[in-house]
């Protein structure tokens, strides 16, 4: 077995790789790490392949003028939001509380972006008194944010999300942009809007926005749907706008399932449509995936190893509660172990100690049959892992770790049975 290629990471810095049999994540042993972590499983960062990620967006991007607005709800550890603000990037927000994360990150809410289908009065009077761009998805979203301004008698900056109806071919779960999705208004009334945005002084439309989907690997789908925002926008100006934003979302994909398929880049993604892009737009995306994903592995122990007779089962410690993309989605994320195993290779279930069914973390997997107490991994667990993380069977969510050269650092503790005991002191 070539773990090398194995745990490639397609056009990147290889911050994670093999040596003598052991995975490393940047200049430290995985395993050694899995050692002094008083903890089971946890999820392991490195933060040059976050600052790389991040770089390749900004050379994609120069000679236009634009934000990188990175997508917090993908993953919303505070560390790695200090970082991103660090380095440049504005805020995708999807709630008050990612507002208010984005402020103790140090982020310039003036690029930032509150999306949403059901935005409340109170999240929209933070976005308006902070000067954050708001979308507006909705006949009622506009109501309230009319109402959110007139109550403050303060200006707010709004986009309108539009959907292209570009189909992303995606998972429908994660299919964003399509005509009968809960996102976006709807085309046809897009005179409607327009009306009433001329109609209120306290407003000012400032763009339009769409998003597509989520794990997009073809470029096209963005030229498409950049073309058809574009004729929306020239049909905004031709009413009198003069818009400023082109918003195209996020959603490129990134290498899960190491196939050896070409992925596109930030580069093939912007190259794609820089020619359509007029002088005077400020184009915004919003990588969350693409920026976070690979730059993280969920670090598990074998718990051991089963078989009912038609199956064989490689038991963790880590389950759907501490990542629930494969049991929701049925997604692929590569697996593989983070030390030298020489066991009998079968082709096993791996899954955790969750009581149910769905609780996997892959499936029909070519593994070598490990030891108890083995280190397993699963590999790409940036995004939309820890973030959709729960306490299902009372399963506490687990602490985060960054590596920076040869040094780790906790970056979140392991939630304890004395911290959701607490949510019922309420007697």
């Amino acid at each position: 077995m070539n773990d090398k290629h194995e745990m490639r990471h397609t056009k990147n810095i290889m911050s994670f790789h093999y040596k003598d049999g052991y995975l490393y994540c940047e200049k430290l042993k995985v395993k050694d790490i899995q050692k002094q972590v008083p903890y089971s499983p946890f999820y392991l960062y490195s933060l040059a392949q976050l600052e790389a990620n991040y770089a390749a967006y900004q050379k994609a991007l120069a000679g236009i003028d634009s934000i990188i607005g990175y997508a917090i709800k993908a993953n919303n550890n505070l560390a790695l939001l200090k970082r991103l603000s660090t380095l440049g990037s504005g805020a995708v927000l999807v709630s008050g509380n990612e507002l208010q994360m984005s402020l103790a990150a140090g982020f310039d809410l003036r690029r930032t972006i509150l999306n949403g289908n059901g935005k409340t009065l109170e999240e929209l009077k933070l976005a308006v008194e902070h000067g954050v761009l708001i979308n507006i998805d909705s006949e009622f979203d506009l109501a309230h944010i009319q109402q959110t301004a007139k109550d403050l008698d303060q200006p707010a900056n709004v986009l309108i999300r539009i959907n292209p109806d570009v189909d992303p071919q995606v998972h429908p779960y994660v299919s964003t942009g399509m005509k009968n999705s809960k996102f976006g208004i709807r085309n046809e009334r897009l005179d409607w809007f327009l009306n009433e945005i001329h109609n209120d002084r306290l407003l000012n439309l400032v763009g339009v926005h769409c998003h597509l989907g989520s794990t997009i690997k073809k470029v096209q789908i963005f030229q498409d749907a950049t073309e058809i925002m574009l004729a929306f926008i020239r049909g905004i100006q031709a009413k009198g706008f003069s818009p400023r934003y082109l918003n195209i979302g996020g959603g490129l994909g990134i290498d899960y399932e190491r196939t050896g398929e070409e992925i596109p880049t930030p580069s093939d993604l912007i190259d794609s449509i820089r020619d359509l892009l007029p002088k005077e737009i400020t184009l915004i995306i919003e990588p969350g995936r693409s920026l976070v994903g690979n730059t993280s592995i969920f670090v598990n122990r074998v718990t051991g190893v089963k078989t009912n007779g038609n199956k064989h089962f490689i038991v963790t410690d880590g389950s759907m509660s501490e990542l629930i993309r494969p049991s929701l989605y049925d997604a692929y994320q590569h697996i593989q172990f983070i030390e030298p195993i020489d066991g009998t290779v079968e082709t096993y279930d791996i899954v955790g100690p969750v009581c149910e069914s769905a609780d996997f973390l892959g499936k029909a997997r070519t593994l070598p049959t490990p030891h108890e107490g083995a280190g397993l991994v699963v590999c790409d667990a940036g995004a939309y892992c820890h973030a959709m993380s729960s306490n299902y069977n009372l399963k506490m969510r687990p602490p985060e770790y960054l590596v920076d050269g040869d040094t780790f650092t906790c970056i979140r503790r392991v939630e304890t049975l004395e911290d959701y005991m607490r949510l019922f002191d309420v007697f």
